[in-house]
Parts: structure tokens; C-alpha cells; sequence
């Protein structure tokens, strides 16, 4: 293979999962180094007993399933493309796996889940920004249509300017590529007016594009960064977003600031279109999940277990 061909696959995997497989790769191989294990190829044994490393019991900070399973997802993946498919055999590191998932649950773990914000928190949220700042305005759009595109972290980010059109209607948003279209395909996304001018994705936009342009910016990113003496910056990072939206919450003090995060806003987005009783495929289609999604279900099930609740009307 070229080395262009190989720089070309390289990039075509999104830079937060190269860190992320990276970060991972590196630490299988200094356990290795440590225990005098070999990383590449690696036996069956070796994975299992990096498991049963990352899953130990005397842990401060223990990993979440989920980081093992990545870890020994990219062990795997490092040695097919090394020339070693199916290599290490992962059966018992996989039933480690499990049993370290039954004893988290066991001792009160549960998954953790951002808090959706909803349109109550919403406001709450932005009423403690100066929308006559660019901080202020900036954070505003960022929450706002944020919650309204039922964004991801990484297409918030990588919203630029021309991504976004106001139409009769609203605004039509363009994502260019995104978890769920790794071929990059694209989808454009209508975003109606909101009724209170404050919480209006599209007047905020407007408000936002206005603002760049005094500033001599009509291209580039969407949501940028904003220094303490009031400089526009490059593109927001993804904890950028949410170092901003945790802020703004306890700023506004919600319960248990700590457990927003950017993805509230995704959520919050859903599940407020099912309470406002959207369906679940207008839901599905307008956050780019599959109709059958799991995920987009959960929403609705958080919604629906009250609304629906049969212990209704029994008299307690």
C-alpha cells in the first residue's frame, strides 16, 4: 500500500477516534512494557490478563464497560491491520468483561447519563448571558440550536457558516458528515422560528452571523472560541462545548450541574419534542438516528413513564 493510500485511510477515521484509538494503543502497550508482554502479536492470555488489569477491584477512578470494551476493540483492530486478523482470540476477555459489568451493577454502579435539557432549563440557562457580549451571544446560539438540531458535540463543531441557510420557513442546516454517516453523504435539517425571540434558533443565528461580519468574518466556523479580552478564535473544541454548557448550569442552578454536559442538549432536544408529543420517527429522522434506534426509544420511554404511568388514577 502507498504511503498516500495509507495517509488516505488514516483520514478517513474522525480525529477524536484516532486520539481515542491512540490513547487506548498506547496504554496496552506501556502495561506491556511493564509486564514484559508482548503487544503485537499479542496471545489470547495477554488480552485477557489486560483486562483483568483494567478491571481490578483496588481502583480509584475504575473504567467504564465501555472504555474496556474500546480498549479491546482497538487491540484487535491494530492486529488485523497488522496482518493478524481475528488475533488475540477475545472469549475470555469478553467474559471478564461481563463479570465486571455484573459486579459495578452490583455495587450501585449505574450508566451514566448526561441530563437532558429541557426548554424550562433552557431558559434558565441563557438568562444568565449578556447577549450584548460575544461570549454572551455565542453561548446563546450555541445552546439554542444546539438543542434545536439535537446537535452532536462533533457537529456542532464543525458547523461552518455556509452550513447554515435562512429560508421562509427558518433555517436549513447542513451536516456534512456525522457519527451515523461515516460516508459523509450529508443531510440537511429544517429548523423552524421559535415563538419567544430569546430561545428562536433562527434569530439568533442571524443575531450571530450580524456580529461575525462587524467583525470582518463571513466564513469559516460557526461557533468559535472567545477569549477573556473579547478576541474571536478558531472553532469551539468539543469540551469546549462542554466546559460552557456545565457552566452555564451551575450558573443557573440547575440540580446537579455536574451531570450536563454538551450532549444534554441532544437529549434535551428529544425528549422535549416527546413530551410536545412528536413522533418518534419525525424525532428519529430530525436527529439522524434510526427509526429503530435504541436510543431515540429511551427518550420517549423517559417521557412516556410518566405520562403513561398505569399507577394513575389508582388512588394512592
Amino acid at each position: 500500500m502507498s504511503p498516500e493510500t495509507a495517509q488516505r485511510l488514516a483520514d478517513a477515521v474522525s480525529p477524536n477516534t484516532q486520539r481515542a484509538y491512540a490513547r487506548q494503543w498506547r496504554r496496552f502497550e506501556t502495561w506491556c512494557a511493564r509486564q514484559g508482554r508482548v503487544p503485537l502479536p499479542a496471545t489470547a492470555e495477554t488480552l485477557t490478563e489486560y483486562v483483568a488489569h483494567l478491571t481490578r477491584d483496588d481502583q480509584t477512578r475504575p473504567p467504564a464497560p465501555a472504555s474496556v470494551t474500546q480498549a479491546v476493540a482497538v487491540i484487535r483492530s491494530r492486529h488485523t491491520k497488522a496482518g493478524y486478523p481475528g488475533q488475540p482470540a477475545g472469549d475470555a476477555a469478553y467474559l471478564l468483561l461481563r463479570d465486571y459489568r455484573r459486579r459495578r451493577a452490583d455495587a450501585g454502579h449505574r450508566v451514566r447519563k448526561a441530563t437532558p435539557i429541557t426548554v424550562d432549563a433552557l431558559r434558565a440557562m441563557i438568562a444568565t448571558t449578556d447577549p450584548g457580549t460575544l461570549i454572551g451571544l455565542r453561548d446563546r446560539v450555541l445552546c439554542v440550536l444546539g438543542l434545536a438540531l439535537y446537535g452532536r458535540r462533533s457537529e456542532l463543531t464543525a458547523l461552518q457558516l455556509y452550513d447554515l441557510v435562512e429560508v421562509d420557513h427558518g433555517l436549513l442546516v447542513y451536516i456534512r458528515t456525522s457519527k451515523t454517516d461515516q460516508a459523509a453523504r450529508g443531510v440537511e435539517v429544517a429548523i423552524p422560528y421559535g415563538t419567544d425571540p430569546t430561545t428562536c434558533p433562527v434569530r439568533l443565528v442571524r443575531a450571530w452571523r450580524a456580529t461575525l461580519a462587524e467583525h470582518g468574518i463571513t466564513t469559516g466556523p460557526l461557533l468559535r472560541s472567545v477569549d477573556r479580552h473579547g478576541n474571536l478564535g478558531p472553532s469551539l473544541s468539543t469540551d469546549g462545548l462542554r466546559r460552557i454548557v456545565q457552566g452555564l448550569a451551575r450558573r443557573a442552578a440547575l440540580p446537579y450541574p455536574e451531570t450536563y454536559s454538551a450532549h444534554s442538549l441532544r437529549a434535551g432536544g428529544a425528549t422535549s419534542s416527546a413530551q410536545a408529543g412528536a413522533p418518534v420517527s419525525a424525532i428519529a429522522a430530525h436527529g439522524r438516528w434510526s427509526p429503530s434506534s435504541t436510543v431515540v426509544h429511551n427518550y420517549v420511554r423517559a417521557v412516556d413513564q410518566w405520562r403513561d404511568n398505569p399507577l394513575r388514577g389508582v388512588g394512592l
